[in-house]
């Protein structure tokens, strides 16, 4: 059975563009895999907080030393990564937030990157544990950020993303980006504005979809 991770990090809700196109991905991917799995996480309501002293610790005690209170501070991390090992690709949400990723997002991530876990360091040399997946990622920026833009220059969400997925060894990703975002605010015609970027995704889907078969 196909699964599909689906992780939202706006937190405008209803308004984000980010969400709406991560949600165009997700039923465009159900129509292909009526049987399919998809596995939700909105990290605005997961409850992530931020690395401690006390956690690094507990990562690396050794599985069978640790303590009850270094155990429940890894549970939520666990929950995370049975999630991401459980799915055959990841449908991620990105809001643009002062050039990189959204601060829920990061904590996602430092939550999965895991010492033993998702990576390793083996005679000095990183290896990636995590192969085979997929991750595709539905951005929405405020302003524009694209390739001729002149400011791409300061659009960190790609270069970022890239690295670190492929540092765990999903290296198979696609990025959709809406830029100008930032005109809704300013009365611009949602659907309109939307339109070409839902048109855009579902092709992806598909595109994806059939790569994964």
């Amino acid at each position: 059975m196909a699964t599909l991770l689906h992780i939202d990090s706006s937190p405008m809700k209803e308004a984000s563009v980010s969400r709406h196109l991560s949600q165009t991905y997700v039923e465009n991917w159900k129509k292909s895999h009526p049987g399919g799995r998809v596995i939700p996480r909105d990290l605005t309501s997961s409850g992530l907080a931020p690395i401690t002293g006390e956690w690094v610790t507990a990562v690396y005690t050794p599985e069978g030393e640790r303590s009850p209170e270094q155990r429940t501070l890894l549970a939520k991390s666990d929950e995370l990564l049975e999630e991401v090992e459980a799915a055959d690709e990841l449908a991620i949400g990105v809001s643009m937030h002062n050039f990189n990723i959204p601060s829920v997002l990061k904590l996602w991530i430092d939550q999965v990157v895991r010492s033993g876990k998702t990576f390793a360091f083996v005679d000095g040399s990183p290896k990636a544990m995590l192969k085979g997946k997929k991750a595709t990622f539905l951005v929405a920026t405020g302003g524009q950020y694209g390739p001729g833009s002149g400011l791409e220059f300061l659009n960190f969400i790609e270069p970022y993303l890239k690295t670190i997925f492929g540092f765990i060894g999903i290296t198979d990703v696609v990025f959709h980006t809406a830029g100008g975002s930032a005109a809704l605010r300013n009365g611009a015609n949602r659907g309109q504005f939307l339109l070409p970027h839902d048109r855009a995704v579902a092709a992806l889907a598909t595109e994806r979809i059939g790569a994964l078969a």
